[in-house]
């Protein structure tokens, strides 16, 4: 997956901390929707500095698609996948509550695994980024 980012700061170790403007599926097309009123604020981290980008430099960051992929899958996928489990799996209650209760619950239960791995992702450094030219 590659992004466009700036360099914020140069680093002592080869690195760069850089930001990215943060993605949505609206497009920022706002003058043609009269749109949400959102602001995109940018993501800050740290990427690998092979090319000896500038402090100030727009350039182009790679990230790890597989990466990418498996925290997307651990973030919306599994609290959705046990949600339906947990419906279907509380089908032998008679009230529709008991099922929906089990449901959220179930669903509550798939977030856990993706905070978890947040903090280990917060405390290793991050998903990681590799500026690969100037933009």
């Amino acid at each position: 997956m590659t992004q466009i980012a700036t360099v914020e700061k140069l680093l002592k170790d080869g690195r760069a901390e850089i930001s990215v403007a943060r993605q949505s599926a609206c497009a920022h097309d706002c003058h043609e929707c009269a749109g949400c009123g959102g602001t995109v604020a940018p993501v800050r981290a740290v990427a690998e500095n092979p090319i000896g980008a500038a402090q100030g430099q727009k350039v182009v960051v790679k990230s790890e698609t597989r990466q990418v992929f498996g925290v997307i899958l651990l973030v919306y996928m599994l609290p959705v996948a046990l949600f339906f489990l947990g419906y279907f799996a509380a089908s032998g209650f008679r009230s529709e509550g008991l099922r929906a209760a089990a449901a959220i619950l179930a669903f509550f239960c798939g977030i856990i695994p993706a905070v978890c791995y947040d903090r280990k992702v917060r405390r290793s450094g991050g998903l990681t980024f590799t500026i690969v030219s100037t933009f």
